[in-house]
C-alpha cells in the first residue's frame, strides 16, 4: 500500500500588513477559511516582517521548525513574496524560522521596508537574492511570471537572464491569474520547470483565496517534502494544477488602461501602444506576451506536466444561478454555507461531488457547475488591471462590449 498522501495547497497569499490587503488577512481566519475551501497547506504570508512573524507565533503552533498548524489542523508553510530591484516578484519558501532570521540579516541593509510592508522591496538583483536563498537552504521561484507588472517576463525574455549562474537552481514558476499550463508550455524552457498555480490572495475569502491551488503528492507535510515535490524528486511530484480560466485574469487581453478598450496586438502596434480615444497607454495582455516568447505549440507538454483544471469561485456559480450581482449577499452566502456544510468544502463542491448529490441543495447552481465541468462558459477577457467575467451558455455576449469601460457589462450580456 502507498503511504504516500495527496495535498490541496496554495503556496502563494498575503497577510494584512501588505499593500491592498484585508485587514481580516491574519493567521487565524486564514486557517480558518482554508479549511472551508479544502486546503489542506497554505503559506504563511510575508514571513520576512517582524510584526506578521509575531503573529504567527500567537495565533499558530509549531509542530515542527518548517510547519505550523491552525487550531483545526491547516497547516502553514513559511513563505513571503519580495521584489527585486527590477521589479520582478519572487516567492520564497523557508526549511525554519532561523532561516528566516538568517536571511532578514542579509537583506535588511538592502531593504527600507523589510518591517513596514509584507512584500519588502530589496534593492537587490534576482541572481543575488537566489544566491542569499541558496545559501540560506530555501526555495525560490518567480512569482505570476506573465503579468504586465512585478514580473519575469515583463522585464526579461527569459528566466535563464533573471537569475543569472543560479537559473539551473530554481524549480518552480507561478502561473498566476491570466496564465495557465496550455500558455506557459508554448515556451520550451519551462518545460525543465513545475508550475504552481497559486491565489496570490489579499482576502481570506474562498473566492479569493485557494481561487488557484495545486495538488502535490508527498509522503508528509513537511518542506523537505515539498521540496522534493517542486523538484520532482522521488515520485513526490504536483498531480494537478486547478485556477481560474485565464480569460479571467486583470491582464490577459491587450487594453487601454484609462477607457479599457480593448484592442488586437497588432492595432495596439500600429497605434505605438497609445489609445486614440483617451490617449492613454494600451497595456500588453499576457496572451500576447506568451505568444511573442512562445517557440512550442500549444498542447505539447513535457511528460511531467500534470493537469491542468479550470474552475470558477462557488459564491460566483451561486451568485449567477440566482441573478445575483454581488457575491457578497445574504442569499449568495446562505446557499454558499448550505453547499459547503452539506459537501465539507468549496473543492469537494466544485470538483469531486456528483451533480445529482449538488441538485438536492441547489439545483440551477448544480445546472451550472456540470457546465464549468464541462468548459462550456464563455467569458469577457480581462486586460488592464481588470477582471474578466464568466459567462454561462445561452448568454449572448454583444461584441460591442470591447467598446466600452468594464462599468455596467451586466448591460451587455443577454
Amino acid at each position: 500500500m502507498s503511504d504516500f498522501i495527496e495535498v490541496n495547497c496554495d503556496l502563494h497569499v498575503h497577510g494584512l500588513y501588505s499593500g491592498a490587503v484585508s485587514q481580516k488577512m491574519i493567521p487565524k481566519v486564514i486557517g480558518e477559511q482554508a479549511l472551508l475551501k479544502g486546503l489542506q497547506l497554505v503559506g504563511t504570508a510575508d514571513i520576512l516582517n517582524e510584526r506578521w512573524i509575531k503573529l504567527i507565533k500567537q495565533q499558530l503552533k509549531p509542530v515542527t521548525e518548517d510547519i505550523f498548524e491552525h487550531p483545526n489542523g491547516t497547516k502553514f508553510i513559511l513563505q513571503t513574496e519580495v521584489e527585486d530591484n527590477n521589479r520582478v516578484h519572487h516567492i520564497i519558501l523557508f526549511p525554519s524560522l532561523s532561516k528566516v532570521y538568517e536571511l532578514r540579516e542579509k537583506i535588511k541593509k538592502h531593504c527600507k521596508n523589510l518591517d513596514t510592508d509584507g512584500r519588502p522591496k530589496l534593492w537587490l538583483s534576482a541572481e543575488q537574492i537566489a544566491e542569499m536563498c541558496i545559501e540560506s537552504d530555501c526555495l525560490i521561484g518567480f512569482a505570476h511570471a506573465f503579468t504586465p507588472y512585478f514580473s519575469l517576463y515583463s522585464k526579461f525574455d527569459s528566466y535563464k537572464d533573471c537569475y543569472g549562474k543560479y537559473w539551473n537552481k530554481i524549480h518552480f514558476l507561478e502561473l498566476g491569474l491570466s496564465a495557465d499550463t496550455n500558455m506557459a508550455d508554448r515556451i520550451s524552457e519551462l518545460h525543465k520547470l513545475t508550475f504552481l498555480s497559486n491565489s496570490d490572495a489579499h482576502s481570506p475569502w474562498p473566492n479569493k483565496m485557494g481561487r488557484e491551488f495545486n495538488k502535490l503528492k508527498i509522503k508528509e507535510i513537511s518542506f523537505n517534502e515539498i521540496s522534493k515535490a517542486l523538484k520532482r524528486e522521488a515520485n513526490r511530484k504536483c498531480i494537478l494544477n486547478v485556477g481560474l480560466n485565464p480569460l479571467e485574469g486583470k491582464y490577459n487581453r491587450t487594453r487601454c488602461r484609462g477607457c479599457l478598450m480593448f484592442f488586437s496586438p497588432r492595432e495596439a502596434e500600429k497605434l505605438n501602444w497609445r489609445c486614440p480615444k483617451c490617449k492613454n497607454y494600451i497595456k500588453k495582455g499576457v496572451d500576447y506576451r506568451i505568444k511573442e516568447l512562445s517557440d512550442t505549440k500549444e498542447g505539447i507538454h513535457p511528460k511531467h506536466r500534470p493537469k491542468y483544471i479550470h474552475i470558477i469561485p462557488l459564491s460566483e456559480i451561486i451568485a449567477i444561478a440566482l441573478n445575483i450581482k454581488q457575491v457578497w449577499s445574504n442569499r449568495v452566502q446562505d446557499l454558499w454555507k448550505e453547499f459547503v456544510n452539506k459537501f465539507e468544502n468549496e473543492t469537494n463542491v466544485l470538483l469531486n461531488i456528483s451533480i445529482n448529490e449538488l441538485e438536492k441543495v441547489h439545483k440551477k447552481t448544480a445546472e451550472l457547475i456540470k457546465l464549468f465541468r464541462e468548459d462550456k462558459f464563455k467569458y469577457i477577457p480581462g486586460g488592464a488591471g481588470v477582471y474578466g467575467i464568466p459567462v454561462p451558455p445561452g448568454k449572448k455576449i454583444n461584441m460591442e462590449i470591447y467598446k466600452y469601460r468594464q462599468k455596467g457589462l451586466s448591460a451587455f450580456i443577454k
